[in-house]
């Protein structure tokens, strides 16, 4: 069993107290319904029954399963929907519809945490404790302890708010994967095809040099005049032209380009990169070019983009590390507490230490039932299959050697390493970006699906 090849929730993007309603609202709002019989348009005429912080008294709003809304609860969450509206320079009115939105992005989130308790599911706390230190950082501070005494000082018990909401998104996302992850089926044959279609061209492992420059509008573009659209478009193919010149200097080009049009042109040369690591629209214009070719213009609502292909690397191989690595692992469950497994697994070190065979003491005691009938054998795995903390110690454990005890969120570990290559994995690492490829094109229905059913399994009282 490779129990370690589960990155999502260190990888998890954990959203901050601000905005997590916002975005809960903006995935789910189109997947709940008005409660039943009221309508849009009736939702829209009762304007009076709107709540705001002035004319609202705290109480139960909604019933979901056996769990209570509050008042309180909406009211806070229009005011930071508002907030972050605003902060995005739109300007949302607490309309009936908007308070509708709002409660219904609030029965979800109730039903998935209810849902979450049910089936006990827990993030990782190194990867909240990473997402602390990056908000740490970006405030300037040096530690989560720094970040504790700055956020409570401003206000008592905002740091373990904080820290709760964290690990409540963390969960919220967790629970969407693993729901989400059941429902969406790819087969063999599925990436098969999107291999040979167009799209997969991006995939390869080819870097590109390009020159991306972009003319902006001068405008937002649904307020700009024909005559304005005209002259962005004039300069993009006066910019062109000069980037058609073989070996052209693109900043004297872009310079000459500028004349007196009123907004500086932005890009320039953008080096190599793989078409992988770039947006689709752009990658896919990329591959089709050849060396020296340049793009006619590319008209989006920011702007007006011109692409050269300055230069490509071929390459058919993608080389990566792999380790071929044992483990023995001693689980922390309900039935063995933490301290308990970490004296078992002290007590193994001990024996490899005094010359016991790896392969039989897993065989032996391991926790883990896909390896330890194999000797603890998990095969060449690759960095990127391990959680954090096996990848850092099996990098730095010496080939025939074994680590000293070590902890994940799995429980207590050794590990050794029998051997170390570089394999070339371009095959499958294509088939591993085209299978998630197209798990991104049919996640959307299928968590939408999903909440909906969860939804109409429930029991939902509006009572306001």
């Amino acid at each position: 069993m490779r129990v370690f090849s589960l990155r999502q929730t260190s990888r998890a993007v954990l959203l901050s107290m601000s905005a997590s309603l916002a975005l809960t609202l903006s995935a789910h709002a189109a997947t709940v319904k008005p409660p039943v019989g009221q309508t849009a348009s009736t939702a829209e005429q009762n304007s009076s029954n709107r709540l705001t912080p002035g004319n609202s008294t705290d109480g139960i709003i909604a019933l979901v399963n056996e769990n209570a809304i509050l008042k309180s609860e909406l009211v806070d969450a229009i005011v930071q929907t508002q907030a972050r509206a605003q902060a995005a320079g739109e300007n949302l009115p607490n309309s009936a519809q908007l308070q509708s939105d709002v409660l219904n992005a609030l029965i979800l989130r109730e039903l998935q945490l209810s849902m979450i308790k049910r089936v006990g599911l827990n993030p990782d706390e190194s990867a909240i404790n990473q997402r602390l230190g990056q908000i740490a950082q970006s405030e300037g501070l040096n530690s989560l302890s720094e970040l504790q005494q700055s956020l409570d000082a401003a206000r008592p018990g905002s740091y373990a708010a904080l820290r709760a909401q964290l690990i409540e998104e963390a969960s919220i996302q967790a629970l969407q994967q693993r729901q989400i992850s059941s429902r969406v089926r790819i087969s063999e044959q599925d990436i098969d095809a999107f291999l040979a279609s167009p799209e997969a061209k991006r995939l390869n492992q080819s870097e590109y040099q390009t020159i991306h420059v972009r003319v902006p509008y001068i405008d937002d573009y649904s307020r700009l005049s024909e005559a304005q659209r005209g002259e962005a478009l004039k300069v993009a193919e006066d910019l062109r032209t000069r980037l058609l010149a073989p070996n052209v200097n693109v900043a004297e080009a872009v310079a000459a380009t500028q004349g007196s049009y009123p907004i500086p042109l932005q890009g320039g040369d953008m080096g190599f990169h793989k078409a992988a690591s770039l947006p689709t629209e752009l990658s896919t214009e990329i591959t089709k070019l050849e060396v020296g070719a340049v793009s006619a213009p590319l008209v989006t609502p920011e702007g007006i983009d011109i692409i050269k292909l300055a230069d490509k690397k071929e390459s058919d191989k993608m080389l990566i590390p792999q380790w071929h690595t044992r483990h023995i692992l001693v689980k922390v469950d309900e039935l063995q507490t933490d301290a308990l497994a970490e004296q078992k697994i002290n007590d193994l070190y001990g024996q490899l230490r005094s010359g016991a065979d790896f392969a039989d003491l897993a065989s032996t005691y391991s926790d883990d039932p896909g390896s330890a009938g194999r000797g603890g054998d998990l095969d060449w795995v690759s960095a990127e299959d391990m959680v954090g903390q096996f990848e850092a110690v099996m990098k730095n454990t010496t080939v025939g050697d074994y680590s000293a005890p070590f902890k994940t969120q799995f429980g207590w570990h050794i590990l050794k390493v029998e051997g170390k290559r570089e394999q070339d994995v371009s095959t499958q690492y294509r088939r591993n970006m085209a299978r998630q490829a197209l798990y991104q094109r049919l996640a959307p229905q299928a968590k939408e699906d999903w909440l909906q059913e969860l939804r109409a399994g429930a029991y939902i009282q509006i009572l306001g």
